[in-house]
């Protein structure tokens, strides 16, 4: 691709491209894509809210097909812009899905296993960045002929979205609290568990409802007020700042240099680069100067590539599902999204300067910043397995300094208004 890029400058200006240049057009054309996610993130709130979970994604389509197909044709029309411009667009499909499809498993999820659907979508994403090692391959697609054909089959996985998706479910949380459809709801859920009686898990979907009401839906101004809601807030930003900023996507975006710059054989780059892919969809199932350098460094890489992916990887996208009731989950998930976003880009912006000034010191930067997440982590963020979502703002209430009392949550089917009102009071101390 590079190769296409000076190609391409040298036919438009009749003089090669200067190195400086290229490095930048090529950091460009890496983080056009992070970028685009924190576009798309913005969007999260407002089409979440509107067209639902479900809606949502069925939209989110677009920004997928549509720049697969123009990257198809850059090579043709003869511009790397094309290619800059349709990762920006393909960035906000990834910002929008890598936002709500947590958000919308998180809501289909019965509570005790929320955690194990949760790391799906993030085992399915590590399954698309092994493949596409694969298919980058010099001998299949990672060639001077391949490579748009490679860039072009991004639509696919789209596609079957497209056809598939219409068939499931909307969230059963979305329908009855956000568009007060308790039946449709109700025909949701019986199907997603199997069984006629939900009647359970509906109460606690009204006591939620009645906990919220005085708060309407929150925007993320209005979350940013939120005193019941402060530790959450600082906690997702935490976590998804230390999940981007660990440095694992320097790896992901430039595992060629990195490998080369240790010392690894230019033919046998690729085949390490497929063997860290392949690590990482494991470890997330499973939850120069001296000869022997380069393999202590590509070791070094994957177990670097193993502690991301049993942790920082997926678990993020589940706690922001977990810390927030229905009203305020899309304004959370457009904060953490953006923030996810606005971290990678800086990473695949910044690192190419960073590796030519500081080499592979460049790591003790994110060394400190794991460190800490870490630390933080250990001393504020609760374990939230097998509970309710207002359980787990009430764990979070004597650190934000209000009191939440709730009654029971298996209320009667048909409960009358005055005893939800009883079950729940948010007051402050």
């Amino acid at each position: 691709m590079q190769q296409f890029y000076n190609t391409t400058y040298l036919e438009r200006y009749g003089r090669p491209m200067e190195g400086n240049f290229l490095t930048l057009l090529w950091s460009l054309s890496v983080s056009m894509y992070p970028l685009g996610g924190f576009f798309g993130s913005l969007m999260v709130a407002p089409l979440v809210n509107k067209l639902g979970r479900k809606g949502t994604l069925l939209f989110n389509n677009i920004f997928s097909i549509v720049p697969a197909v123009m990257m198809g044709v850059s090579e043709i029309a003869k511009s790397y812009e094309i290619i800059i411009v349709s990762r920006f667009i393909v960035g906000i499909c990834a910002g929008l899905s890598s936002n709500v499809v947590p958000m919308y498993l998180g809501e289909l999820s019965p509570k005790n296993l929320r955690g194990a659907l949760g790391i799906v979508p993030q085992l399915f994403i590590t399954i698309g960045i092994l493949c596409a090692q694969v298919l980058g391959i010099r001998n299949i697609l990672g060639n001077s002929t391949g490579w748009p054909l490679m860039l072009g089959l991004t639509g696919i996985p789209a596609l079957i979205e497209l056809m598939l998706l219409p068939f499931f479910p909307e969230s059963p949380r979305y329908m009855l609290i956000q568009r007060g459809d308790e039946k449709t709801a109700k025909k949701a859920l019986q199907r997603l568990r199997g069984w006629d009686d939900v009647d359970a898990e509906l109460s606690e979907m009204r006591l939620e409802n009645l906990s919220e009401r005085a708060e309407g839906h929150l925007s993320v101004l209005s979350l940013l007020s939120q005193r019941s809601l402060r530790w959450q807030l600082v906690s997702i930003i935490i976590m998804n700042m230390g999940q981007q900023l660990s440095g694992v996507n320097a790896i992901y975006y430039y595992a060629d240099s990195i490998y080369a710059t240790a010392g690894v054989k230019q033919n046998d780059i690729q085949y390490v680069t497929v063997g860290t892919g392949a690590v990482n969809v494991f470890m997330t199932i499973a939850a120069e100067t001296v000869t022997w350098m380069p393999y202590t460094s590509i070791a070094c890489v994957i177990i670097y590539v193993i502690g991301h992916a049993i942790g920082p990887s997926p678990i993020p996208y589940v706690v922001t599902t977990e810390m927030f009731r229905q009203s305020a989950r899309p304004a959370a998930f457009m904060v953490a999204g953006s923030v996810h976003w606005l971290s990678n880009f800086t990473v695949g912006l910044v690192f190419p300067f960073l590796e030519r000034g500081l080499g592979s010191y460049s790591f003790i930067i994110f060394s400190f910043i794991c460190l800490v997440t870490l630390v933080y982590i250990w001393l504020v963020v609760p374990e939230t397995k097998n509970k309710t979502f207002l359980e787990i703002c009430q764990m979070f209430a004597k650190r934000n300094k209000v009191e939440i009392k709730l009654g029971d949550g298996d209320l009667p089917l048909n409960e009358s208004k005055e005893s939800l009102e009883d079950a729940v009071r948010v007051t402050a101390f």
